[in-house]
């Protein structure tokens, strides 16, 4: 696997492909990875693979446009709510290495992300009012948080909860990055305390950054050109795409 080759000639593609998908609608690069890899690595592998470029293009996607600032003020609930989620969650003893159902579990969360993406795509955008927010907000963080700690997935709620907040595209993309950079740390802390964090692959994993950041920059130049409506259709159909990954993928 180490073998430049098979770096230039599977890895380095992939990982374009995954950043341009993530780019785009925001979101997908660890689903479009993990999905082309395992089919030539095992699991384990494509996955310690996918961790540096994971981490590393959520924070540009966090960091990208004007509105950090902005968004941060706004969602600082949220961003706490799924620290302490996912900190609980480990606590609990619901954590990835000691949940017995999570294969079942990721599966249900797939179906449910699916059957969103489907609804939302036939009907008008939701929408939660600014008075709601204030207390959604911790407790949508706290329930994705122990959604995490169990499945390593961390899209439900906060996924279709941001997008009915009606922010403007690229906030849209900005507030994902946001959650998901604060997800991937908390969920890598508790696994280094549970004694689960590998470190092996990690050269590899350093390399694949740069492929998976080329593949966001093109993805986000793509994104400008999308009209509102268009952009809309776009991340609803990656959302569709990514629960029937998750629930059609075979349960370990």
């Amino acid at each position: 696997m180490g073998d430049a080759l098979f770096f230039l000639a599977v890895a380095a593609p992939v990982f374009v492909l995954a950043g341009m998908v993530k780019g785009v609608v925001g979101l997908g690069l660890p689903t479009v990875a993990m999905g082309l890899l395992g089919a030539v690595l095992p699991p384990a592998e494509a996955a310690a693979l996918m961790v540096v470029p994971s981490l590393v293009t959520n924070v540009w996607q966090a960091a990208a446009g004007p509105a950090l600032a902005a968004l941060l003020r706004r969602l600082w609930p949220l961003l706490l709510g799924l620290l302490a989620g996912t900190c609980l969650g480990a606590a609990a003893g619901i954590g990835l290495q000691a949940a017995a159902m999570q294969g079942v579990a990721t599966t249900a969360l797939g179906a449910a992300l699916a059957a969103y993406a489907g609804l939302a795509l036939l009907a008008p955008p939701l929408a939660v009012p600014t008075s709601a927010a204030r207390w959604l907000s911790p407790l949508v963080g706290g329930i994705t948080g122990l959604v995490t700690a169990a499945t390593g997935v961390f899209v439900i709620p906060v996924v279709p909860y941001l997008q009915a907040l009606d922010l403007e595209r690229d906030a849209l993309v900005q507030a994902l990055g946001l959650s998901f950079t604060v997800s991937t740390v908390a969920l890598a802390a508790t696994l280094a305390q549970g004694g689960a964090w590998a470190v092996g692959l990690a050269g590899a994993s350093l390399l694949a950054v740069l492929p998976a950041l080329a593949g966001l920059w093109l993805g986000q130049r793509l994104r400008a050109r999308l009209r509102p409506a268009v952009f809309r259709r776009f991340f609803l159909v990656g959302l569709l795409a990514l629960g029937a990954w998750l629930a059609l993928r075979p349960v370990p």
